[in-house]
């Protein structure tokens, strides 16, 4: 068994309705789900909305990942809890961890040690069933779409011209490119088709983005599955799968509410992966937490270049969201890696290496000043850690003008980010946030491209081929120009090569695909090799997820 599980097991609980309380949320505002977590109805969320006052916003973010870990989440859940510690009335608005990452590579995702949000097992698995709910309306308008192609095609879809994927929430590579309808034409007409995991689904990042049930249905009737021979769009309100879709999304709306090992009320909401979607929690889950609380930390997937700016361009554009501080969340093992050391001799003392990867570092804190954000740097400390690499880090910083602070919540909890807590109220006080996007709406789409690629990834250039530029100037006539993009890449690498790792310049960043994402909002560019649809490792995590003799679960974490 981990420690993390150990710790998490041997917590005491408290009751949903006391967390709740805690927040300010009355019983009757509850639907629970067990004993430990609970939906927020919405009834409520839209008259706190009304009511009560919004709070400061706190964005946490970190340095590109790698094997050696970085503890972004972990840290996010340690800031909320210290800052109950020093007096400030916090919440946390994280996302929910995907069933294939969890079965995959990472494991479960609530954080680690004496800084999680609780009940960890449900939480990474089937929790309240968000992501069913979001896998079965997106399939529903999959076979709503065959099924009317099947029955006369009255719209005129060209078969051609189907854009729309089925999704699972599972690592699955085999389902990335498919034939389907095969055996006779009872079975409809054989095309070739693909899945997406749930997380990229674009019902995923409309779930996310929604204000509310009405705006929900909205966006989804906006999705364009298909065009016709004429090439005009066709819409899932076209098809009149809008309203089925949006019944099936209806309780998964309402945000979830848990607890951290502290009590800290953490809404746990949404899910969509940083590098191929924008990375965020739900709408929804934030506004709320922002109406309940007098701070809200919250955090953004993977690194910076991608999560942050995701958060920064997409969620807080079309949301009008304003973060009044920013983490970057670093190690110095993370560091050393960037900086050229193989993981397995990161448990020795290497100054050079760390100083050379402290470049990854140092250019995210470069890219989130570009938005308006001085970020405060929290060293997630490992007991590897020297003091001359720490020394050397905090030196660094120093010198590009930032705080970093020494952070223990592993392995102490709120009290080992107390520090951090005071550095990032600082910062609010001081008022010193003036948070502006990168690019203006009215940028044409390739151009706010390689702006994303010049300003945050220091890319030399974009390579945009003529079919994938020419959809972009489609999707402009088609009045989609003003949308923010949503950049698929690798999260190991400012660049397209998950092998630059440290802070590479003079690099081309290849677009390979463009989809227009016209439900949620913005129009995603895939680059390199990323895939929609990932799939597992050579020793995948589910291996080693079983239960005991008792049925409890065992290698979660």
């Amino acid at each position: 068994m981990s420690i993390d599980l150990e710790i998490a097991r041997a917590a005491t609980l408290r009751p949903i309705r006391e967390i709740a309380q805690r927040a300010g949320i009355p019983e009757e505002a509850l639907e629970p789900y067990g004993k430990f977590k609970a939906k927020v109805g919405l009834d409520f969320a839209a008259r706190v909305a009304r009511e009560r006052p919004r709070g400061r916003l706190v964005l946490v973010t970190g340095i590109n990942p790698t094997p050696a870990g970085e503890g972004k989440s972990t840290t996010t859940v340690g800031l909320g809890d210290a800052l109950n510690r020093i007096g400030v009335r916090a919440m946390i608005a994280l996302r929910e961890p995907s069933l294939g990452p969890c079965f995959g590579v990472k494991g479960g995702a609530t954080g680690g040690g004496h800084a999680q949000v609780v009940p960890m097992e449900d939480i990474n698995l089937h929790f309240t069933g968000d992501f069913h709910a979001i896998t079965a309306a997106n399939n529903l308008l999959a076979a709503m779409l065959d099924n009317h192609i099947h029955w006369g095609n009255a719209l005129g879809i060209d078969a051609r011209r189907i854009s729309w994927r089925r999704a699972i929430d599972m690592n699955d590579r085999a389902l990335r490119h498919v034939v389907q309808s095969l055996g006779g034409t009872g079975n409809g007409f054989p095309r070739e088709d693909g899945f997406d995991i749930v997380v990229a689904s674009e019902v995923m990042a409309a779930f996310c983005l929604a204000e509310d049930l009405a705006d929900l249905q909205a966006r989804l009737g906006r999705i364009i599955v298909a065009e016709t021979r004429e090439r005009r769009p066709v819409t899932a309100a076209d098809l009149k799968a809008d309203g089925a879709m949006a019944v099936l999304l209806r309780d998964a709306l309402a945000p979830n509410l848990v607890q951290t090992l502290a009590g800290t009320p953490a809404l746990v909401h949404g899910g969509p992966f940083a590098n191929i979607a924008h990375g965020c929690n739900s709408v929804m889950a934030t506004k709320l937490a922002l109406h309940l609380s007098d701070v809200v930390v919250t955090e953004a997937g993977f690194g910076a270049d991608l999560g942050a700016e995701k958060f920064l361009d997409i969620k807080c554009r079309l949301a009008g969201l304003a973060p009044d501080a920013c983490v970057i969340v670093a190690t110095i093992r993370a560091l050393k890696m960037h900086g050229g050391v193989a993981k397995a001799d990161l448990g020795r003392e290497d100054v050079p290496a760390l100083r050379r990867g402290v470049a990854n570092l140092a250019r995210h804190v470069e890219n989130m000043r570009k938005f308006g954000l001085p970020p405060v740097v929290a060293l997630n400390r490992f007991t590897s850690d020297t003091e001359a690499e720490i020394a050397a880090l905090r030196e660094a910083m120093a010198e590009l003008g930032t705080e970093a602070i020494l952070c223990t919540h592993w392995a102490d909890g709120a009290e080992g980010a107390v520090g951090l807590a005071e550095a990032v109220m600082r910062r609010i006080a001081a008022g010193e946030a003036r948070f502006a996007p990168l690019y203006p709406d009215a940028m044409p789409l390739a151009e706010k491209i390689a702006t994303i690629a010049r300003e945050i990834y220091r890319a030399e250039g974009v390579a945009i081929p003529e079919a994938v530029a020419a959809k972009l100037a489609r999707f402009e006539a088609m009045g989609f120009g003003h949308a923010p993009v949503c950049i698929a890449k690798t999260q190991y690498s400012f660049s397209a090569d998950p092998a630059k790792l440290g802070a590479p310049t003079g690099h081309t960043l290849p677009v390979r695909e463009v989809r227009l994402s016209a439900g949620a909002g913005f129009v995603v560019a895939i680059c390199g090799e990323v895939m929609t649809m990932p799939g597992l490792p050579r020793v995948p995590a589910a291996e080693n997820i079983r239960l005991d003799a008792e049925g409890r679960i065992e290698g979660l974490f």
